[in-house]
């Protein structure tokens, strides 16, 4: 697993000239040369150092430069950074140390955790590559392995509801899952209400709809805080779409300029735009119990809701690339009725991966909770960010399973996110 994150790492670094590993001073990106030498200063504060004894290839100067608590975001891009070729070296010494070091027949558990911990946080920060490329409108990037396309994206779409029966489940990582970040715990019994919640997310041609209802402009689809975002930022379509003649639309993927594709998720749009367009549609945002029994539950053979749960949708087995659209292998996402052998119990498709989804839920910490070594990962930021489930395209699947939770301010529109829909009361007739 080190051996592949660093491999695309790399991948999505390394063909970038000076300027572009820097870029522009944004809130929402940090510069690409100073993300990759941070993610090896990960495995070395938090693994190397902490069980190892180990001072570091380059001393103290790597807390001044890569300790992203102590070093605030705004000073990044002036930081006296490594070059390029020192950089690598870095990362390739601290690399070699902590393999060494975890070869060793009486490593600590909590060492592995840690170790296991700091591939998937290399695994957020290469998807975080993906969105700054995208944002900034780099090149396609050349990721190794890509799958054939076009037996995914026309296959159109996966309409309808499917009905979730009320009854206790248990929500969050259960006590013998093979991993879990600190949010996912403690497990806890919840009751659900029975509910009716899309079978696949929201697509670009039925939220093109609600553009040309008037969406944006109509104040009575927007929350106070959702009017407020739309009138600050002049927001009027997803972002990253390009208006066009007759209502046709267009979309930039990285560097290039496409036609919408009709039938996949609809992705860059922020909380706001989401609860918008479902009050529109006569919906609501799911919560994220709701999301999570119908992603995992399964219904007994009585009809009610059954107490088992899966660790995934389809089962308890990891994801093979005929179940799910991970790991930046499909290079974008696919339309909404790909994937069909990667169905939920409640028949729910691509619950996992193609798109993260937006709930409805403000983070919060689970009942018990208690922070792992690395005490900033959550909970600085339960209360000021929305909850999103089930990964994107960008997402690498050795990290992501059915209680995964991701968080992000509700402005944000970078990321890969869209939503499906829960219908709201007056509709589940």
């Amino acid at each position: 697993m080190m051996q592949d994150a660093r491999a695309r790492t790399l991948e999505l670094a390394m063909d970038l000239d000076a300027e572009q590993l820097m870029g522009p001073k944004l809130p929402t990106i940090n510069p690409i040369q100073w993300e990759i030498g941070h993610v090896a200063y990960f495995y070395e504060y938090f693994v190397l150092r902490a069980f190892f004894d180990h001072s570091g290839v380059i001393g103290e100067k790597s807390d001044a430069l890569y300790d992203s608590i102590n070093v605030p975001h705004a000073v990044r891009w002036d930081l006296p950074l490594l070059d390029r070729d020192e950089t690598l070296k870095y990362m390739t010494e601290t690399h070699e140390a902590l393999i060494s070091a975890l070869q060793n027949s009486d490593v600590p558990a909590d060492a592995l955790f840690m170790a296991q911990f700091g591939v998937f946080h290399e695994d957020m920060h290469t998807e975080a590559f993906l969105w700054a490329r995208q944002t900034l409108g780099y090149p396609t990037p050349k990721i190794a392995n890509l799958i054939d396309r076009s037996a995914l994206t026309n296959v159109g779409n996966h309409p309808g509801y499917a009905s979730v029966p009320g009854g206790r489940f248990t929500i969050g990582a259960l006590a013998d899952s093979p991993f879990a970040f600190d949010n996912e715990r403690q497990s806890h019994d919840v009751e659900i209400a029975p509910f009716k919640i899309a079978k696949a997310p929201v697509t670009n041609v039925e939220f093109a709809s609600f553009i040309a209802d008037n969406g944006y402009s109509d104040d009575q689809h927007w929350s106070v805080d959702g009017l407020k975002w739309r009138n600050e930022t002049g927001g009027e379509h997803p972002k990253f779409w390009i208006p066009g003649d007759n209502s046709n639309w267009s979309i930039r993927r990285f560097d290039q300029i496409l036609p919408l594709p009709a039938h996949e998720p609809v992705i860059h749009v922020c909380w706001y735009e989401a609860e918008a367009y479902a009050k529109w549609a006569g919906g609501r945002l799911p919560t994220e119990c709701e999301w999570e029994v119908a992603a995992l539950g399964e219904r007994a053979s009585d009809g009610t809701l059954a107490r088992t749960k899966r660790r995934y949708p389809w089962g308890n087995d990891p994801a093979g690339h005929t179940k799910a659209n991970l790991d930046g292998y499909a290079l974008g996402p696919v339309d909404v009725a790909a994937f069909p052998e990667g169905d939920s119990g409640f028949d729910c498709r691509q619950m996992l991966g193609n798109v993260w989804e937006w709930c409805a839920d403000t983070f919060a910490p689970y009942p018990g909770f208690k922070p792992d070594a690395y005490e900033d990962y959550s909970q600085f930021l339960f209360g000021s960010t929305k909850v999103l489930r089930g990964g994107a395209w960008t997402t690498r699947s050795r990290m992501m399973h059915g209680t995964y939770r991701n968080y992000f301010e509700p402005h944000r529109r970078d990321i890969f996110a869209g939503f499906r829909l829960v219908l709201s009361e007056r509709n589940t007739a």
